[in-house]
C-alpha cells in the first residue's frame, strides 16, 4: 500500500487528548443522591500501533468501567442503614461502576457520567491498574 506524505503534519493522537482538558469548572450543581464522575481517557494507539478513530474513543470512554470522582450531591451517602460503614468515595477517587450505568452527558466539552451513589462497585488506587479492554492475551502472574 502507498503511503501519502503529511509533510510536517501533527498525527491525531498528538493532539489535545482527554488528559489534558482541564475537568469543567463550575461544575453542575448536583442535587440528591447523584456523584459526577469523568471516564478515564482512552489512549489514541492500541499496544499493536494500530490508531483508533476518534468515534471509537469515544464510544471506549462511554464503555470503560472506571472514572475520577468529581462532585458528590448532597443526599449521597446520607442513608445510615444503606451505608452503614459511610462513603464509598469522595472527591478524586478513582471509582468503577457497572459498564451501562448513570446517565452519559457531554458538559462543557467533556464527557461525564451521573451515577447514583448506589452505583459505585469499588474504589481503585489508580485507574491503570485496570485493563478495560480486557485483554486476556498479556498473561497473568
Amino acid at each position: 500500500m502507498q503511503q501519502v506524505h503529511l509533510g510536517n503534519a501533527i498525527k491525531n493522537d498528538m493532539w489535545i487528548t482527554e488528559d489534558e482538558i482541564r475537568d469543567p469548572k463550575p461544575l453542575p450543581e448536583l442535587p440528591g443522591y447523584h456523584i459526577l464522575i469523568r471516564p478515564v481517557s482512552i489512549k489514541g494507539v492500541t499496544k499493536g500501533g494500530i490508531v483508533l478513530p476518534d468515534s471509537t474513543k469515544d464510544d471506549m470512554a462511554y464503555l470503560t468501567t472506571v472514572g475520577k470522582v468529581l462532585s458528590i450531591g448532597d443526599l449521597a451517602y446520607q442513608d445510615d442503614i444503606k451505608f452503614p460503614n459511610g462513603r464509598w468515595c469522595n472527591v478524586g477517587d478513582y471509582v468503577c461502576y457497572a459498564k451501562h450505568a448513570g446517565q452519559k452527558l457531554f458538559y462543557k466539552s467533556v464527557r461525564l457520567i451521573l451515577l447514583f451513589d448506589d452505583q459505585v462497585i469499588c474504589r481503585v488506587e489508580h485507574p491503570k491498574d485496570l485493563d478495560p479492554t480486557f485483554n486476556l492475551t498479556s498473561g497473568s502472574s
